[in-house]
């Protein structure tokens, strides 16, 4: 980091209760207590708002303080996941990984504290880095990280709070969209057939993760090329997962296949209006969509 960038996040750190305090703060009223001040989140906030506006320099910036000013390894690796995500906007699929991975480091060292939560929480970075991976087109590398998102979850200890059939089904559901982005629609549609067996198999496993097989039925159709299949889920996934702008923005890409321009503008101008979040979904989404609308 250069010195005029060290002086800017030094003065963030320090300024950035009041910055943000017309942003979004509201005085307490009707008993309501004032949120204590917290200057390390309001900056990862405030960091992640400029990842969002494409004021990537800025965002890194802070977030390296961020990282070097940590008062403990549990805030350290929160700010390396933050990082990983704003390399997540440029699809740097390599720093993604690097940075997931030495969040999976974190993690390793709180399996004897917390061994359910651990092994899940290094198998969800994994995944994690996978999603940019594949979003952006680093197809082998999702698919290495996809396996082993799957491998570090499924060595939770008993007793077990996430079952080896939810790590089957998200193994599946990678798999199949894998496929379908290779151009190989019979065996998408058999890793297709394989997800929908794992969810019938786990009623309570199913309770939260069906609403993600239409999902996996419109993105195989979608880039199988079968797009009447394609608009058909991703109507239903747009109602069903509201908070995912990627939902609205596949279901642009198909109107964009059909050449219903006019449809589809909308959709990424909803998907991007949207995707102001901090994960493998919306900074894809943004990113995709700054760029076909011509933002700045």
């Amino acid at each position: 980091m250069t010195r005029c960038a060290r002086v800017f996040v030094s003065m963030f750190l320090l300024l950035a209760p009041a910055l943000l305090a017309g942003q979004g703060a509201r005085p307490a009223s009707g008993g309501q207590a004032a949120r204590a001040p917290n200057p390390r989140a309001d900056s990862l906030r405030a960091a992640q708002r400029m990842d969002a506006e494409g004021r990537h320099r800025e965002a890194r910036a802070i977030f390296t303080a961020l990282i070097a000013t940590a008062p403990d390894p549990a805030a350290k690796a929160a700010a390396q996941r933050r990082l990983a995500m704003s390399y997540g906007y440029d699809g740097d699929c390599a720093k993604v990984i690097e940075l997931e991975e030495q969040v999976i480091a974190y993690w390793v060292t709180r399996r004897a504290a917390e061994p359910q939560n651990a092994h899940y929480q290094e198998g969800e970075m994994a995944n994690e880095a996978a999603r940019v991976c594949i979003d952006h087109g680093f197809l082998d590398e999702a698919e290495r990280y996809y396996a082993r998102g799957s491998a570090l979850g499924n060595m939770e200890p008993s007793p077990r709070t996430h079952p080896k059939s939810l790590w089957d089904f998200r193994l599946a559901h990678a798999m199949a969209r894998l496929a379908a982005r290779r151009g190989n629609a019979a065996e998408a549609a058999r890793h297709v057939a394989e997800a929908r067996r794992i969810l019938d198999s786990d009623a309570e496993m199913a309770k939260a993760q069906e609403q993600y097989f239409p999902y996996l039925v419109g993105y195989v159709a979608l880039y199988t090329n079968d797009l009447a299949t394609a608009e058909r889920e991703f109507l239903k996934t747009t109602v069903a997962m509201p908070n995912d702008p990627f939902q609205v923005l596949l279901l642009g890409l198909t109107y964009e296949r059909m050449g219903q321009t006019e449809k589809a503008t909308a959709l990424f101008e909803r998907a991007y209006a949207a995707s102001t979040g901090s994960n493998p979904p919306n900074v894809y989404t943004r990113t995709f969509t700054r760029k076909k609308l011509g933002k700045p």
